[in-house]
């Protein structure tokens, strides 16, 4: 059974970095796309950041573009979520997920598989 466990999540102030991991169980890891998504206080879940499972393609929601970048090591089943410039509405419980796919999606539909999430507090 595959499993999710985030980590590295904290509080922050505006302006710093974090840096998240997602640590993958299983043998089949390197045959799947690989999501980020977070869901502030009130809100619903968003899409954040994917990468393929070759980590060749990536895509970004356009609230986070060039501040974030999302990756992944095949050989140790880690994805990563560096997060710079880090502004007061990053702050959310952010997930890692599994997609169904090799290609990922914006849609949470798409993926199967989650973790418990990590809380990321920014503040101003």
């Amino acid at each position: 059974q595959v499993q999710l466990v985030e980590s590295g999540g904290g509080v922050m102030q505006a302006g710093g970095s974090l840096t998240l991991s997602c640590a993958v169980s299983g043998r089949t890891f390197s045959s799947y796309a690989m999501g980020w998504f977070r869901q502030a206080p009130g809100k619903e879940r968003s899409f954040v950041a994917r990468i393929s499972w070759t980590g060749s393609r990536t895509a970004y929601a356009d609230s986070v573009k060039g501040r974030f970048t999302v990756s992944r090591d095949n050989a140790k089943n880690m994805v990563y979520l560096q997060m710079n410039s880090l502004k007061p509405e990053d702050t959310a419980v952010y997930y890692c997920a599994r997609s169904k796919t090799g290609r990922g999606s914006d849609f949470d539909y798409v993926y199967d598989t989650w973790g418990q999430g990590t809380q990321v507090t920014v503040s101003s």
